[in-house]
Parts: structure tokens; C-alpha cells; sequence
């Protein structure tokens, strides 16, 4: 069975395992993310690797919360890790002789998504994560579509504010942190306190809400997809809103990923496998 080096590189955690094409993880490590040294964040990823048995493993794929140039398998910008102009493949494949694929996490994720049982009745299928950052990709066919920018990061209007989706609705919450004079406002914290039916924090949830419903508007709008998956941190509070949300839009399924917080790493070496095989077949 043919395998692959996943990793799946977040805001606070970079997960590294070996998949097979069975989507099956066979081992897994956790390290924690480092940021604004590009040095150091790379070193901790080769690290990671050396913990792992790689035996019969033929490729790696990457799912990166960024900008990549998937042709030369270069990172060109995490914007929430904070690192910028790294040579990710080439790096790899000096420490491992193994080709690496690279690409954004929401679009691997999108992938795994895409070929999961709950999908096989759906054509287009998009893929959103709500966590450090907001992220969405689109598969048609079972292909990810290319794209140049990340749609977290298109700027919305909130009240007198212009800014992007990613900083207003992911849980660094810094725009909803000074709006509501709240330094210490944090996503857990408000949807605990809207559990337990505070009505200053309510508030807090229906404008985040009215955000959310803005971004997943806008996507369906723009990809027209069949069906939304998501996952990331929030689901975690998701007896909060998840239903309003599907309330929001009935005119398009919406679901949880079937592959919960494994859908970046299983993506990411479904990628690499089917990356490499195109490959051996030219």
C-alpha cells in the first residue's frame, strides 16, 4: 500500500503523519507551531519528521495556512505564523529524498472532504475552517480548484470597519475584542457566557453571527457550491450556532467534515499520492 508523509501546518499546531491511500493514519505527531522565524519553523518540522518511521513512504504533501507557489513548492506567506519566502520542498527533499507537494491547508482539507462517503452524491463541495483564522476552498470532481487569493482574507464591512474575515470572525478576535472593549474576549468566552443566556454576550454572538452569514454568502455566491463542510476550533461551541447557520442558508447542504481534524492531514497526503502518481505516469 502505498503511502505518504502528511503534514498539516495551523496557527498553533503542526500535525505531521504517515497516511495511507486507504485515508488511514498510521502515526502521528504533534508540535506545537513556531512563528516569526522562519529558521526555527522549518527546524521544527524536520523534527517532527525524524520522529516518524517512513519506511515504504514514497511522498509528502503539505497543507500550508498561506500563499504557495505549488509549481516550485515554495512558501511565500503564512500571514498568522508570520514567516515569509521559504524554499519548503527543497528543504524536504534535502532532509528526506522525497518530492513534496505543497498547497494551502483549506484546499487539501477540501480534498479529503470532497472524497469522503458523505459527499459521493455532490459535485461541488466547499470546504470552510473557523479557527485561529477563516479559511475556504473548492473541489469539483474531486479536483481542488486554483485560486490566487485566500478567501479569509477578503475584506468585509463590519459596522465603521473595513477589514478582513479571517481577523474579524477567527478566534485571534482582535477586531471584536476593541469593538465591544472587551480585551480579554475570547470565542470560548463568548459562547459560554451566550449558553448560559447572558444578554450582553448574545449580542456578542449575533453580530459574530451576521459576519459568519456574510462570509458564507459570499461563497456561496461565488462558487455556487452543492455542499459546505466545516471544521476548525469553533465547532467545538457548535451547539451555539451551527444551527442558526444552517438556518441561514437552506438553499445549499451544510455539514460537519467527516473527517473532523484530520481532514488537513489526510488531504495533504491524498494530495501528495495522487500528485506523485500524475507524476510517475508522465
Amino acid at each position: 500500500m502505498r503511502k505518504a508523509l502528511a503534514i498539516d501546518i495551523g496557527g498553533t499546531n503542526t500535525r505531521l503523519a504517515v497516511v495511507n491511500e486507504s485515508f488511514q493514519i498510521e502515526q502521528c505527531v504533534i508540535k506545537p507551531t513556531i512563528c516569526h522565524d522562519k529558521g526555527k519553523f522549518m527546524q521544527n518540522i524536520i523534527d517532527g519528521i525524524r520522529e516518524l518511521n517512513l519506511k515504504d513512504v514514497c511522498c509528502i504533501g503539505a497543507g500550508v495556512p498561506g500563499v504557495v507557489d505549488r509549481e516550485k513548492g515554495v512558501v511565500l506567506e503564512l500571514p498568522n505564523v508570520h514567516v515569509q519566502d521559504i524554499e519548503f520542498a527543497k528543504i524536504l527533499k534535502k532532509e528526506t529524498g522525497l518530492e513534496t507537494y505543497l498547497r494551502n491547508d483549506a484546499e487539501v482539507a477540501c480534498l479529503a472532504e470532497a472524497y469522503a462517503p458523505k459527499a459521493k452524491k455532490f459535485s461541488r463541495v466547499f470546504f470552510i475552517t473557523i479557527s485561529t483564522g477563516l479559511g475556504g476552498a473548492l473541489c469539483v470532481d474531486k479536483v481542488i480548484q486554483d485560486y490566487v487569493t485566500e478567501v479569509g482574507h477578503t475584506i468585509a464591512k463590519f459596522d465603521d470597519l473595513y477589514e478582513e474575515f479571517s481577523i474579524i470572525a477567527g478566534s485571534r478576535f482582535p477586531v471584536f475584542a476593541r469593538y465591544f472593549c472587551e480585551p480579554d474576549l475570547t470565542p470560548q468566552k463568548m459562547f459560554e457566557l451566550t449558553r448560559q443566556k447572558n444578554k450582553k454576550y448574545q449580542q456578542f454572538t449575533v453580530k459574530w453571527l451576521q459576519i459568519m452569514n456574510k462570509f458564507i454568502r459570499l461563497m456561496i455566491d461565488s462558487y455556487h457550491p452543492e455542499l459546505i463542510v466545516f471544521t476548525g476550533g469553533f465547532m467545538n461551541d457548535k451547539d451555539v450556532f451551527f444551527s442558526q447557520i444552517k438556518k441561514a442558508h437552506k438553499d445549499v447542504k451544510i455539514k460537519e467534515t467527516y473527517y473532523g481534524k484530520n481532514s488537513g492531514l489526510i488531504g495533504a497526503g491524498l494530495y501528495a499520492l495522487i500528485s506523485s502518481q500524475k507524476e510517475t505516469k508522465k
